[in-house]
């Protein structure tokens, strides 16, 4: 039966404010630039952007895919933008940022699927901003080995790439998607042997059992991602799927305590939780 009535008190949070707030809101418009916790609606941007805290999102803010949990818009896109990279670099630049996270939407109509941007983007961000960590949050590109390689060539710190949901659940939220390639994705990832870490995200309250998502745990522990996020699935607009469960805080303790015990180096797990949400302290001390 799904959930009725208004969202449970662990699921609000305040409305965006404070000078920090409309500081990056204004840079990010100066730079036209997109950020994922706009575009996507993380119910944590008040938090992350009055800390002087982003993730952008390249590669435009139309995706070529329509995943039935997110509020990105589908269509599409316009060609990528070759200057994206040095305006994302000077934005952070100016914020002072020692630890970034680049995402952005699937662009299949790319013939790399956008990795060259990514891979770019990297590279102007450490030769702009100087030390800095650089997290990438990238797309399955189709499953095409030689586009994942072009962004670990430019070595990021972290490389992550979502599950999201349970295999069961794909052909519902994610038609566009195979479990199974993404899993792939992130062994691969690893297997390059660069040292850098891999981290991987799930929403909860799609329907999903528990059964499954420990069975997604142990996939992930198997790839040997280093790091992960378990969040609440929360219906972004009218035509996304609808929340089947509110899962209490309860309940993501118990995973994350299951999740350390698998050997993953980091696990950060909560109702608000997304999967940039303080993402620099994983890489603290790991």
């Amino acid at each position: 039966m799904k959930p009725q009535g208004a969202r449970p008190a662990w699921l609000k949070v305040k409305l965006p404010s404070g000078e920090g707030y409309f500081r990056l809101k204004k840079l990010v418009e100066g730079e036209r630039l997109h950020t994922v916790c706009q575009d996507a609606r993380c119910p944590n941007i008040g938090e992350c952007w009055g800390a002087g805290t982003a993730t952008f999102m390249i590669l435009g803010d139309v995706c070529t895919r329509a995943c039935r949990f997110c509020a990105v818009t589908s269509g599409r896109p316009l060609e990528a933008d070759p200057d994206e990279p040095r305006r994302v670099a000077v934005a952070v630049e100016k914020l002072r940022l020692r630890y970034v996270v680049v995402t952005s939407v699937d662009r299949d109509d790319l013939p790399d699927g956008g990795a060259s941007i990514f891979a770019e983007t990297i590279r102007r961000v450490r030769t702009t901003a100087g030390p800095i960590r650089i997290e990438v949050l990238i797309p399955d590109f189709g499953g095409d080995p030689g586009a994942l390689e072009t962004v670990v060539s430019a070595a990021p710190d972290v490389l992550g790439h979502n599950v999201e949901t349970v295999p069961r659940l794909y052909p519902l939220a994610r038609p566009g998607a195979r479990y199974e390639r993404s899993l792939e994705l992130l062994r691969r990832a690893k297997a390059l042997g660069t040292g850098m870490r891999t981290k991987s995200s799930l929403m909860l309250g799609l329907g999903e059992t528990d059964d499954e998502v420990r069975g997604v745990l142990a996939d992930l522990r198997g790839a040997a991602v280093d790091f992960l996020t378990l969040g609440q699935y929360l219906q972004p607009t009218r035509d996304s799927l609808p929340v089947e469960r509110y899962v209490p805080p309860r309940e993501f303790a118990r995973l994350r305590e299951h999740a350390l015990s698998l050997g993953f180096r980091h696990v950060a797990s909560g109702p608000l939780v997304r999967s940039s949400y303080q993402a620099h302290e994983a890489f603290s001390g790991r």
